[in-house]
C-alpha cells in the first residue's frame, strides 16, 4: 500500500465511516487504501482519546504558553522601568 499523510478530519471521516457498520472494514480499507492495522489504530485512538475533547481543563501546550506570555509579560514591565529610569538619568546628566 502507499505511503501517505492523512490529515485529521480525514482519519476521524474513515473511523466514523468503520464505525458505522454500513460497510465491512475490509471493504473500507480497501477503498481508501489503508491496511486494515492502520484502520484499527486510529480507532483505538479515537476511542482512547476521544473524550478528552470534552473536557474543559485545557491542555498543557495552552497552559505553558500562557505562562511564557505572563513572563514575558514581565520581563516588557521590568524592560520599561529600567529604561524610564535611564532616560531620567540621562535627562539629569544633560
Amino acid at each position: 500500500m502507499k505511503r501517505r499523510k492523512w490529515t485529521g478530519a480525514q482519519k476521524l471521516q474513515i473511523v466514523l465511516d468503520g464505525l458505522s457498520g454500513k460497510r465491512a472494514i475490509s471493504d473500507i480499507c480497501t477503498h481508501y487504501e489503508i491496511s486494515q492495522g492502520q484502520y484499527y489504530k486510529w480507532r483505538d485512538k479515537l476511542l482512547s482519546q476521544g473524550a478528552t475533547i470534552f473536557d474543559s481543563a485545557p491542555d498543557q501546550k495552552v497552559e505553558r504558553l500562557e505562562a511564557k506570555v505572563k513572563g514575558l509579560t514581565g520581563l516588557v514591565g521590568q524592560l520599561t522601568v529600567a529604561l524610564k529610569k535611564t532616560e531620567k538619568e540621562l535627562e539629569w546628566l544633560e
